[in-house]
């Protein structure tokens, strides 16, 4: 089925705003605004549209936005690019392909996907990219704990599986002693049941996307190799299921960490954070001058931004505003929410030097920003060159206008360019 776009209006018989209209060939889309193509893309594959051959003047963002909104949650389809250069139609494959592996990877059952698995996939996803470029290590359970890594290990120790910390190196230089530009650290709960803080039922459904962060950043980095990324890059995933039995954490739990910071456990459902200050204190031995985490870390994200946008945090202001610009220039939605130094006390304990939330509800109010607080106890005291992503727009759990239900790989194409930003990785 041929897919056009047109500058006119709908027939009238179709309606004044209409966003289609059938023409001889196929279909016919009179809008020319990327949210606009998305959804026209939704409405095409509900339809029952399994296979659509994009026809006539397509610039590369809009059949980027089509792309987007023409995917199913289960079974496949068939997108041919309009004519275009030979390098346009090889970016957009790429692109295409390494959202899909988000997708794929983040849409999997828990059964499926457990923490090793998770980390092995981003293995053989990466060194199929980039063969010779890439190394790796893992830890694996107990080993964790003598490693020092005290966040995972005691999230991880009730799965069913064993929790593991995947450290990868791209290493495009092959030297060695070359200085690494960025670390990024993924939270990889491949499924959340929120511990002996229990979620509801309904709450614990979509919780197989909790390792959406770790598949986010490492589908951004395969697609930054594809687009010829020069800088060194490590990758740190913190695998784990969160889950309840004898050897649960515990509420009231004290946690030292390997910069000498305590933390008592007052909700084993904010674990993200817990495996995620693990995981920044890794990238802060790597030497990078960029650090990023992402995570699907709090509800109270998605509450402030409506499952549109993801929030960026940061103490590292023209850090921020730099990769905001990206993302502008990607025409990805990403927000900044509240962090400034006084958000670390946000958390008190009287046992310890913070808990890991505020024993209320959602982490009480400002609960994003109080989260993004606790983890930069885990950064350098002024937070130089480190930003925090909360991916409140990750998956979309009964699919809406513009998404499919599941993952959606927003911010893939932003944080891919952000890697490739030499000026600023210096």
């Amino acid at each position: 089925m041929q897919v056009q776009l047109s500058p006119k209006p709908a027939p009238a018989e179709w309606g004044e705003a209409a966003l289609l209209s059938h023409a001889t060939a196929g279909w016919m889309i009179h809008h020319s605004e990327a949210s606009q193509i998305q959804q026209a893309a939704r409405r095409l594959a509900n339809m029952g549209l399994r296979e659509v051959q994009l026809t006539g003047a397509w610039t590369p963002s809009l059949q980027w936005a089509f792309a987007q909104g023409f995917m199913l949650s289960k079974g496949e389809v068939t997108l041919r690019w309009a004519d275009a250069p030979d390098e346009i139609l090889q970016m957009l494959e790429q692109r295409l392909f390494c959202a899909n592996w988000v997708r794929k990877l983040t849409n999997a059952s828990p059964d499926a996907l457990g923490p090793l698995e998770l980390a092995l996939e981003t293995v053989t996803f990466l060194s199929e990219l980039a063969p010779g470029l890439i190394t790796h290590r893992l830890l694996k359970g107990d080993a964790l704990l003598e490693a020092g890594w005290v966040g995972l290990h005691a999230v991880g120790r009730a799965g069913a599986q064993a929790p593991v910390m995947l450290e990868l190196d791209f290493n495009p230089t092959r030297d060695r002693r070359a200085p690494v530009s960025t670390c990024l650290v993924g939270k990889g709960i491949t499924f959340d049941s929120g511990g002996y803080s229990l979620k509801s039922s309904e709450g614990m459904l979509t919780m197989k996307s909790d390792m959406g962060g770790a598949a986010l950043l490492a589908g951004a980095l395969g697609y930054a190799i594809t687009q010829g990324l020069t800088q060194r890059v490590k990758l740190i995933l913190c695998c784990a299921e969160n889950l309840v039995n004898e050897q649960a954490c515990k509420l009231g739990e004290i946690l030292h960490y390997r910069n000498g910071v305590s933390v008592e456990i007052v909700n084993t459902d904010a674990e993200g954070r817990l495996v995620l200050a693990d995981g920044l204190l890794a990238a802060v031995e790597s030497g990078a001058t960029r650090i990023l985490d992402a995570a699907t870390l709090t509800g109270a994200a998605y509450m402030a931004l409506g499952g549109n946008y993801h929030a960026i945090f940061a103490l590292d202001k023209p850090a921020q505003q730099a990769f905001l610009a990206h993302a502008e220039r990607a025409q990805e939605p990403f927000w900044s929410l509240p962090l400034e130094p006084w958000h670390r006390q946000q958390c008190p304990s009287h046992y310890a030097d913070t808990a890991n939330s505020r024993p209320v509800k959602g982490g009480g109010p400002g609960g994003a920003s109080n989260a993004a607080g606790f983890l930069s106890r885990f950064v350098p005291a002024d937070g130089a060159g480190w930003l925090h992503l909360d991916l409140a727009a990750a998956f979309c759990d009964n699919g809406n206008h513009l998404w499919a239900p599941g993952a959606t790989a927003l911010g893939m194409v932003t944080l891919a360019n952000w890697l490739q930003d030499v000026e600023h990785a210096s």
